[in-house]
């Protein structure tokens, strides 16, 4: 059956698929549910509203038939589609927020509204798009602890990014090469390294020498320098006490409280990972890397969720930061689209998705203090360090694959402001001139944008960023050459 009229479809509902649907829910914005959109293209005989009331039951009360068991507080617990878009194929799905584990804890949500479903027979699309958590949930949830702001008044840096580096190759490296490394990009300018995600307890680079050894590098450069350091170690693990035990590990190796962050690999790791860092250790920097999400998120997948999604649970569970993607200026699939949406909604305080508006306050969005917040955040200042309890705290937008100093300002267009890390890889360590050289060129870079100077120009004083300049577009040509050879 096609319809062009969502109420027509009421009428194809068995009594079960009635008990997931109220296409007149008076208010689905009262603070009693979490709000979804999906993309939800039906399977098998099903039309969308058929579809789209499983996915409802599936993810929160329900099974494939009524059950006699079923009481009528349980029935208040039903998932509910409460609106459907039939051209676009898109669905808006309430879930009451009470159903979800009151410990604030986000795989739980996680379990119900993007897990079994996405592997129902009866959808061949399924994809969630965008949520809202409403105000009172969220104050069940840790949210970040450490942010951006603590890290900017540590390095002493502001009205810039955060300048960091990921240390190649990202494997094979001994603990003093590795740490070597670190060395040449800090002495040369850089704020940050990180562990490649990979990165972990390897035979020819264990753990603890690699952590003695970027101890002594940092404290090198901090001396040469006079300028504050970070590191952000991989902590992820096999185990909960493996885990810890490498925090531990640094934290007792001597780090000035500031200097370090845990990084954890939250896809493959776990939510349950990263919200336990974030329990455990609210005075430290939490790093979100997520290997694993273009599984999920990338736009030719029908099946999965958002960048957005993605980027929104991470500020929810508490990471500190998380990759969202370099908008297609970089090497990684991605768009404005969904990179700066993600990355701006984790960032502010109040900032417009793909469909809801999400403001990520604990007090009433009319409230004077709760508006004052929200300008404040838009005039960059900081907020919420000493009211915390009006709203959650800010998750920095980390931005990595394939830029280099000759993309910086492009991505800075596009981002429309300077609150991230970017952390380059190949983009300082494969400079000409070695490692030391490409974080030079990183901060002159970063040096003509502040002055509002195109680089080209800034590169006649600036012999580092001069070699970048040229031995970046001749990669870029021969990277163009080679797809264009190759499809010919």
């Amino acid at each position: 059956m096609v319809t062009s009229n969502p109420k027509k479809l009421l009428k194809t509902l068995n009594p079960k698929q009635q008990a997931y649907v109220n296409l007149n829910l008076p208010d689905p914005r009262n603070g009693e549910y979490l709000l979804a959109v999906f993309h939800l293209v039906s399977g098998g005989k099903l039309n969308i509203l058929q579809a789209a009331t499983e996915i409802a039951a599936e993810s929160s009360t329900g099974t494939t038939f009524k059950v006699n068991t079923e009481t009528p507080f349980s029935r208040e617990m039903n998932a509910l589609v409460y609106q459907l878009d039939l051209k676009r194929n898109l669905v808006w799905v309430a879930y009451p927020w009470r159903l979800f584990d009151r410990r604030g804890n986000v795989q739980n949500i996680l379990t119900y509204i993007v897990g079994n479903v996405l592997g129902m027979k009866e959808v061949s699309a399924l994809k969630l798009l965008d949520v809202w958590f409403p105000p009172a949930m969220l104050e069940q949830y840790d949210g970040p602890s450490y942010t951006l702001d603590d890290m900017r008044k540590y390095l002493n840096v502001y009205k810039r990014p955060i300048l960091g580096t990921i240390i190649k190759p990202k494997m094979g490296l001994t603990s003093a090469e590795y740490a070597e490394a670190c060395y040449d990009f800090w002495v040369g300018g850089g704020d940050f390294v990180k562990n490649d995600e990979p990165q972990a307890d390897q035979d020819f680079c264990p753990y603890d020498k690699m952590v003695k050894h970027v101890k002594e590098a940092m404290n090198k450069a901090v001396k040469e320098t006079k300028k504050k350091k970070i590191h952000s170690f991989n902590v992820s693990a096999a185990d909960f006490d493996t885990m810890i035990k490498r925090c531990e590990m640094i934290r007792n190796a001597g780090f000035e409280p500031g200097s370090y962050a845990f990084l954890i690999d939250g896809i493959t790791a776990g939510w349950m990972a990263v919200q336990t860092l974030r329990r455990r250790y609210p005075d430290v920097f939490i790093h979100f890397h997520r290997a694993g999400h273009g599984a999920f998120t990338r736009l030719e997948n029908p099946l999965g969720f958002s960048v957005l999604v993605l980027s929104k649970f991470a500020r929810l569970a508490g990471a500190s930061g998380i990759h969202t993607g370099t908008a297609g200026v970089g090497k990684m699939q991605g768009s404005p689209e969904e990179d700066v949406v993600a990355a701006h909604n984790i960032l502010h305080f109040k900032a417009k998705g793909h469909f809801f508006e999400q403001e990520w306050a604990t007090i009433p969005e009319k409230d004077k203090n709760a508006i004052n917040l929200v300008q404040k955040d838009i005039a960059h200042q900081a907020i919420l360090e000493d009211d915390s309890w009006r709203g959650m705290k800010k998750c920095c937008p980390i931005v990595s694959g394939g830029l280099d100093p000759t993309l910086l300002k492009p991505f800075m267009d596009i981002m429309g402001n300077t609150d991230f890390i970017t952390t380059m890889g190949a983009g300082c360590h494969a400079h000409p001139g070695g490692t030391t050289a490409g974080a030079k060129a990183l901060v002159q870079a970063c040096e003509a944008y502040e002055k509002g100077i195109d680089i080209k120009k800034y590169a006649k004083k600036h012999k580092e960023l001069a070699e970048a300049i040229k031995f970046f577009s001749k990669g870029k040509r021969e990277i163009k050459r080679s797809e264009s050879t190759e499809r010919g």
